[in-house]
């Protein structure tokens, strides 16, 4: 690959992704990726029996659903043990275009960026690439308290495409994190205590039947479930109390 010294893992948090793994797969670049990681949640389908007839994928597979947060656990414990220094998650369901990583790869392994997130809304008409209407306002809402709660400025925090160094996961609780969808941010606000370093880069957006998406009644909760985080954040920086996702 051309970063020199640096071992690049992709790592596909899975859970009934027989439909469109095989897509997903063929778009990642083949060399700028060392290790392909797929982590099986438990599914109820072919997901398992499609990832081991593709090659080059190392699979891991739960016997019981962990949840979104615990299988990606999974994902960066595996990829670190295998020797990772920089971790991509990309979806399975293909609903992020898997062609970019280069742009997220190069400004960490150049030591210039701890992570680097993919952008629908940089990517521009998130609606038009047929993101509900209620989740693109629920989405710059959260981003606007986020970036309030973290004196930063992201044009989206909510991203399923994202790679972190090795660096980054190693300063943070990870096993503090919930096994649930907060666990994307948690992970973030426990590295801005850290003081680590992210970046955006712009994707396009891509809304489909097979792609997975959660309803709008638990997005709500996943919405509650951000502002408490920030709520956390805010009362570690105040010296209010311990927080274990902040160790």
């Amino acid at each position: 690959m051309p970063i020199e010294g640096k071992r690049v893992a992709v790592v596909m948090p899975a859970y009934n992704a027989e439909k469109t793994l095989d897509k997903t797969w063929r778009e990642i670049p083949k060399d700028w990726v060392d290790d392909v990681i797929l982590v099986d949640d438990a599914s109820t389908d072919r997901t398992v029996e499609v990832a081991r007839a593709l090659p080059g994928i190392h699979v891991v597979t739960h016997a019981r659903n962990r949840g979104y947060g615990g299988n990606q656990k999974t994902c960066y414990a595996t990829a670190l043990a295998r020797g990772a220094d920089i971790c991509i998650m990309v979806h399975p369901d293909h609903q992020y275009d898997a062609t970019v990583l280069p742009d997220l790869i190069r400004p960490i392994a150049r030591g210039e960026e701890d992570a680097m997130f993919g952008s629908r809304m940089l990517g521009g008409r998130p609606l038009e690439g047929g993101m509900p209407k209620w989740k693109y306002l629920a989405n710059i809402f959260l981003t606007a308290v986020e970036n309030a709660t973290f004196y930063l400025y992201l044009t989206e925090y909510h991203s399923g495409l994202r790679a972190y160094s090795r660096r980054y996961l190693e300063s943070v609780n990870l096993e503090a994190f919930s096994d649930g969808f907060v666990f994307d941010t948690e992970i973030i606000a426990a590295g801005m205590w850290k003081n680590m370093r992210i970046r955006e880069v712009p994707i396009v957006t891509r809304y489909f039947d097979e792609a997975s998406q959660i309803d709008f009644w638990s997005s709500c909760v996943y919405g509650l479930s951000i502002l408490v985080v920030m709520v956390r954040f805010k009362a570690r920086k105040w010296g209010w109390r311990d927080d274990p996702i902040f160790l």
